[in-house]
């Protein structure tokens, strides 16, 4: 029962961290209907700053965040202006186009900015844990989650408490009406855009903690962040969240219990169960394909 226990806790920090992850992608297609493929590019090119801010400047990961994820930030905001406003009203398949495009163009950045050997982040307490009631939780984990669940209830706060987040949601749910009373729905979208890309940049910095990354980790990341939305339902953040929470179960529970190597596959084959049952998503709403392509 320990055993379990110490392996749940672990699946839901994981989860925690692929859902401030998701939750900028899901957030990004909620409100302008744009699959961003370039989404897993970003957080790698966050988890390489990071990288360079511990490993130059000696600045804790974690506490890079509050550097790393303003810059992503306006990394985001310029690729909105530049590349994505443009095509927004075209056919889905046109960003999805760019945006995998982009994600080639930042790897191929990255891999002459850094190399492409394998980087890894390993602060001081990387190797340390802390023991409680017979359960050991690496601290690196147990940070990376709480940092998440943090930034998650700031994004959560901006999106139902504040006024821009009234804005996001009507611009989301009727872009027509939102326009009428006098929201611009161009300027909601470019910062929709680059809270999303901030999002994953934040948990680029967490993830590069717990995962070792070359460049094309990108492709890696995106088949996983857009399995965790689709689970969930593509728009809804809180279906983002929960997918992500019983992504990271199923991965920790398939690792711990069956065998590392299938902790990949299993999440994945539990994606298509649900939505042989439920196409939607868990929490999404079925949505007119007509509608998708306004």
């Amino acid at each position: 029962m320990t055993e379990f226990l110490q392996n749940l806790l672990l699946g839901l920090l994981l989860g925690g961290v692929y859902a401030l992850a998701a939750g900028g992608l899901t957030l990004i297609f909620g409100v302008m209907r744009v699959i961003n493929i370039a989404h897993g590019a970003f957080l790698i090119l966050a988890a390489f700053i990071t990288y360079s801010l511990w490993d130059v400047l000696g600045i804790d990961p974690l506490l890079a965040i509050v550097i790393t994820t303003p810059v992503v930030f306006v990394l985001g905001w310029v690729t909105y202006k530049v590349l994505v406003a443009p095509i927004r009203t075209a056919p889905m398949a046109s960003t999805v186009l760019l945006t995998f495009g982009l994600a080639l163009v930042i790897e191929g950045a990255m891999g002459e900015i850094w190399g492409n050997n394998s980087t890894a982040i390993r602060p001081s307490y990387a190797d340390e844990s802390f023991a409680f009631a017979g359960l050991y939780l690496p601290k690196a984990q147990l940070y990376g989650g709480l940092v998440a669940v943090l930034v998650l209830a700031v994004l959560w706060v901006i999106l139902t408490k504040t006024w821009l987040g009234r804005a996001i949601r009507a611009a989301a749910i009727n872009p027509s009406s939102a326009e009428l009373v006098g929201i611009k729905v161009t300027a909601v979208a470019a910062l929709v855009f680059a809270l999303g890309i901030a999002a994953a940049g934040a948990g680029g910095a967490i993830t590069g903690i717990l995962y070792p990354f070359v460049p094309g980790s990108h492709y890696q990341w995106i088949a996983r962040l857009l399995a965790i939305v689709v689970l969930g339902g593509m728009g809804s953040l809180n279906g983002a969240i929960l997918g992500a929470l019983l992504f990271g179960v199923a991965e920790t529970m398939t690792s711990a219990y069956v065998s590392p190597s299938w902790a990949t596959a299993v999440p994945y084959a539990i994606v298509f169960a649900v939505l042989l049952i439920r196409p939607q998503g868990l929490l999404g709403k079925r949505m007119r394909e007509d509608a998708v392509m306004a």
